[in-house]
């Protein structure tokens, strides 16, 4: 099968979003790189994190199933949710692959809109702890700081949900915001914190190196979710529906084939995030059974996640999130 013919992959801009204090500034500081794109130009897509639960992405354009539905891959890596939703305010990023709680930044008055759930249950977060720290249970969380990416992320609410699930309350653990990886992997070696709220690749790493030990699963108590959602910018929805719908079309024949491909999935996810062949299979193997095939929106899972939104603080009272999705552009609707 072909490969694309315009992929690029860009850290630059992430690099640049990570020096902005807030939105006006970040909004500020793209306006100059906002395109007038015309539907033969790549589509310009960010993720908020270089995690397997993305690793589709990178497996779609190396196969050539966005191709084979007419359009090319533009990717950019970000370091959490905000800067992502940032540069899709800013015209930087025309679709971007987030996390479900971030429909908080849509109720709060994102230019954009989600328009396919990614994957439900939360199978990707665990909560990981030093491997000869003081926490030995899930009970020693109780009181303690626990670091995630950004406030209102998916990974803060991880942290609630297993405070929530022990009777604490959803303050029970303290949720300590640090932005990436490498600062929260700092603070874990220093001390400053007793945990981290990190995808299960994250996790392995770390697990690998003798480093930590996986204190807590957060998918073992959530039934209904949507852990990640494709969201696309108004602009890009009104001028380019069909870019769109190329685009969830291969993602969904990507899903397609990494269920019944698990050895040429994991050799690019081993090569993309640099993980261990072992590790890539164990991650496959808790992660697949997430992906939402159809793309299709569930009632509850949108329950939960507007519960979400009141949970962390985002939001003071649970919305209505039906305005801020559409199903139009998935490949079983209707165009």
């Amino acid at each position: 099968m072909a490969r694309p013919v315009s992929v690029t992959r860009r850290t630059a801009l992430g690099t640049l979003l990570s020096g902005a204090t807030g939105a006006a500034a970040t909004i500020g500081m793209l306006a100059g790189v906002r395109s007038t794109a015309r539907a033969a130009d790549p589509i310009r897509v960010g993720v908020s994190q270089p995690t397997y639960s993305f690793i589709p992405l990178d497996i779609g354009i190396d196969k050539g199933f966005f191709t084979k539905h007419g359009v090319s891959i533009e990717k950019t890596v970000f370091d959490g949710s905000a800067k992502l939703h940032q540069a899709i305010a800013a015209g930087a990023i025309d679709i971007g692959l987030g996390a479900g709680p971030e429909f908080g930044f849509l109720v709060k008055g994102a230019p954009e809109k989600a328009v396919a759930a990614m994957a439900d249950a939360p199978y990707d977060m665990t909560i990981l702890v030093a491997k000869n720290g003081p926490i030995k249970t899930i009970e020693d969380l109780k009181g303690q700081k626990v670091s995630c990416s950004t406030k209102g992320s998916l990974s803060e609410w991880g942290g609630r949900v297993v405070s929530e699930h022990e009777g604490w309350g959803p303050d029970g653990i303290q949720m300590v915001p640090l932005g990436s990886f490498n600062a929260q992997t700092a603070a874990l070696e220093t001390n400053q914190i007793v945990g981290m709220v990190v995808d299960v690749a994250t996790a392995g790493r770390l697990v690998e190196s003798g480093q930590g030990r996986i204190a807590a699963r957060v998918g073992s108590f959530v039934p209904y979710f949507h852990i990640h959602v494709t969201f696309a910018s108004n602009d890009y929805i009104k001028n380019h529906p069909d870019q769109i719908r190329g685009f969830l079309a291969g993602w969904n024949d990507t899903i397609a084939y990494m269920k019944t491909h698990k050895a040429e999935s994991n050799e690019i996810a081993v090569r993309v995030l640099n993980l261990s062949p072992s590790l890539a299979s164990s991650v496959y193997d808790q992660l697949m059974p997430a992906y939402n095939p159809t793309g299709k929106f569930n009632q509850k899972a949108l329950d939960t996640l507007a519960d979400a939104l009141v949970q962390t603080g985002e939001l003071p009272t649970k919305p209505d999130l039906r305005p801020y999705y559409t199903e139009d552009f998935l490949p079983s609707s209707k165009s």
